[in-house]
């Protein structure tokens, strides 16, 4: 077996790699990560983690980065940051196998495309000419060949969402019922893991997915019955490539710069026709049903890890009409400081709700009320079980308490009946000699009566939200504090 050795890990700061870094270190592995900017990715990794200067495109910069290295991992792809993509992806590959060669690297492996015949999209034939520039290099080279990539940031993933949340009714060229085998990105991390305690030798191609065949529009169809939305798709054969990439620009910029290449790869069939993957590797990838759904659930584990106080920061800054986004979330967050202890700070929290009331608005909130009883909510009706203290799991007039650290943090999630779901965060810290209470609303909506709901009300949130803030403030007895902060997002909460 040769899971030992010196490990280089390239792409480390992509959607992939980044994954791969952290199971690589959770297996205790030897890396070295190397980067073009490594000062980015130096404060990300793990204490035993190496992280190099390195540039694919300057051949010079390979050998050190090379030396003394067992396995290497080649996750890098430019489709996103330059038209000329391929040129670069084909000098990129050549610079690195020949220096790949010359460090006496024992193995190569590489990420790739699935696709078979003569008429590949530019995307796809680029992803496997990479993959035979890094064989021919005379380095033994593992190739895994993989179709769609599911996962939650995924740009695959982010793709079937922006269409099935914001469209009731699309329009769906031939593409969408191209064939595919989409993987988990849990699995596909699998895969390359397992690659490092392959037996010493030639290098090989794999073709891996999960065990679904299906097309674009079941990955749609199958992300709306999980959200449940119910989604009209019309055939229209005629949409070309280049107009179903505009099209998909209208409906998320992030598709502007891959758009076209995106769409032009998936007219051709990826799947699955060498099964040798599952023989020689004990992963066993799951269905499209479960790979979805646990996408959903580790956008939760993600927002629910996330301090706030660290994510956003407290500058003021002018602010858009909608907040901030999360992932699929809208967020609207506001701190405070207030002079005292964050025990202090954190009381009048603590007593929110109930008889209490919610510090701003009482009205207002008894008519969402009402409102709520109407269509078959609980309404404010509930109460509180405790005037004072609350737990996991209690009920707090339409919210339920998720999760409450005394002192520190609350977070209510909301059980009255929306178009979507919703959280109030509450969390509070020590700031220059007193406390930071940070205040956080998120929402996320479900299609588009969610975005309707959250931007229509945004106005009488942000006076609601704020009056709860200037008035928790003043609940704390010190009310010379100065009034609430409007905040912006920093580079770690997007």
């Amino acid at each position: 077996m040769s899971g030992g050795g010196l490990t280089l890990l390239t792409g480390a700061t992509g959607y992939v790699g980044g994954r791969l870094r952290r199971a690589l270190e959770a297996d205790r592995r030897s890396i070295r990560c190397m980067a073009r900017t490594p000062e980015y990715l130096r404060s990300r990794v793990g204490p035993g983690t190496e992280v190099v200067a390195g540039d694919v495109l300057d051949p010079g910069s390979l050998a050190q980065a090379l030396h003394g290295v067992h396995t290497a991992y080649y996750l890098i792809h430019s489709m996103a940051t330059s038209r000329d993509y391929a040129a670069n992806d084909r000098k990129g590959a050549e610079s690195f196998a020949t220096a790949a060669r010359d460090a006496g690297v024992r193995r190569i492996v590489y990420l790739g495309a699935l696709g078979k015949g003569d008429q590949l999209s530019r995307h796809l034939a680029s992803r496997q000419e990479v993959g035979r520039i890094l064989r021919d290099s005379g380095v033994p080279t593992i190739e895994f060949r993989a179709s769609i990539v599911i996962g939650s940031g995924s740009l695959s993933f982010e793709l079937v969402r922006a269409l099935v949340e914001k469209l009731p009714a699309m329009v769906t060229p031939s593409w969408v019922d191209t064939p595919t085998q989409p993987i988990g990105i849990e699995d596909l991390v699998a895969y390359l893991v397992a690659a490092l305690d392959l037996t010493d030798g030639e290098g090989a191609i794999y073709e891996i997915g999960g065990p679904d065949r299906v097309s674009y529009g079941d990955l749609m169809r199958e992300y709306g019955r999980l959200r449940g939305l119910r989604r009209v798709m019309l055939p229209v054969p005629l949409l070309t490539p280049r107009l179903s990439s505009l099209w998909l620009a209208l409906v998320s910029p992030v598709y502007a710069q891959v758009g076209r290449e995106l769409i032009d790869g998936v007219r051709n069939a990826t799947v699955v026709h060498d099964g040798r993957a599952l023989r020689d590797f004990g992963v066993r990838p799951r269905g499209i049903h479960e790979v979805l759904a646990r996408a959903l659930v580790n956008e939760d584990l993600g927002f629910a890890a996330t301090r706030w106080s660290d994510a956003l920061s407290s500058q003021r800054s002018p602010r858009g009409w909608g907040g901030v986004r999360f992932g699929s979330r809208r967020v609207d967050s506001r701190a405070a400081w207030v002079g005292c202890a964050t025990e202090q700070a954190f009381d009048p929290i603590a007593r929110i709700g109930g008889n209490a009331g919610w510090y701003y608005g009482n009205r207002l909130w008894r008519l969402r009320g009402l409102l709520d009883i109407a269509v078959g909510g609980p309404g404010l009706r509930r109460g509180r079980r405790d005037p004072k203290t609350l737990m996991v799991g209690d009920t707090l007039d339409f919210w339920r308490v998720e999760e409450v650290e005394p002192g520190r943090l609350l977070r209510l999630a909301a059980e009255m009946r929306l178009p979507g779901r919703a959280w109030l965060q509450f969390e509070v810290t020590p700031e220059n000699g007193g406390s930071l209470i940070r205040q956080t609303a998120l929402f996320d909506p479900v299609g588009t009566a969610g975005l309707l709901y959250w931007y229509a009300l945004w106005g009488i949130h942000q006076m609601v939200f704020a009056g709860m803030l200037r008035n928790i403030v003043r609940a704390t007895g010190r009310p010379d504090t100065p009034p609430a902060r409007d905040v912006k997002p920093s580079r770690s909460a997007v």
